[in-house]
């Protein structure tokens, strides 16, 4: 029998262990790579063509929310399973909207990935029962941070993916070089995300960016 092949993307290299040792404890299971940031982990994607991909949603480069389609883009059969500390109802919607199959919290036990596993191997999808409650709870309350998302909203993916990278504090010339492209092609978009969003400084974007879950970074 075929085991099923697995990628794990986290930035932190202590949960991808921990992980590791849970996932290579079920039957069937094989870690094939490991990735500690979204581009890391579509490139991987691309190399390997995992089954399943085990994702956290606040990477560096590239969020997991982002990293999902460049994913599925290059492994089209690839199950994704989310894993993130935070159950706000935007990030939970995104994360399904971009083709993830499960969506859990990181305090979950094992018990719950290997439940999210199985199902996700059956072609159902999993949230962890936690996140239901929050989301709940997240559209009773007044939601403070409707005007943020409908600007998000009108960034195109190359756009958030730029914003992201202006957030974690590379230069612009560090960003071409990233995206391969020219430094006037940065600009260009770096003119168009401020225009967007009603921005006029970095420090006005990067709140917007970890408000609306591109990054972590502490503010």
């Amino acid at each position: 029998m075929n085991k099923l092949r697995i990628l794990l993307a986290d930035d932190h290299q202590i949960v991808r262990e921990g992980l590791r040792a849970l996932i290579e404890s079920i039957p069937g299971l094989v870690i094939v790579a490991e990735a500690s940031d979204g581009r890391a982990a579509a490139d991987l994607a691309a190399q390997h063509t995992p089954d399943l991909v085990i994702l956290d949603v606040g990477m560096p480069v590239l969020n997991g929310i982002d990293a999902t389609p460049q994913i599925l883009a290059a492994a089209p059969h690839a199950k994704i399973i989310a894993l993130s500390m935070l159950a706000d109802r935007r990030f939970v919607r995104r994360m399904f909207q971009a083709g993830a199959s499960a969506y859990l919290l990181k305090e979950c036990a094992f018990d719950e990935l290997r439940r999210a596993l199985d199902c996700v191997c059956r072609g159902q999808t999993y949230i962890s029962p936690g996140i239901g409650q929050a989301v709940v709870e997240d559209y009773v309350q007044d939601d403070r941070s409707a005007h943020g998302s409908e600007a998000f909203a009108k960034l195109t993916a190359r756009e958030r993916e730029v914003l992201q990278l202006v957030a974690e504090g590379r230069t612009t010339k560090q960003i071409a070089a990233d995206l391969f492209v020219s430094v006037k092609t940065i600009e260009t978009h770096r003119q168009h995300i401020m225009q967007k969003l009603g921005t006029t400084s970095v420090a006005q974007l990067t709140k917007f960016a970890i408000r609306e879950g591109l990054t972590q970074l502490d503010l």
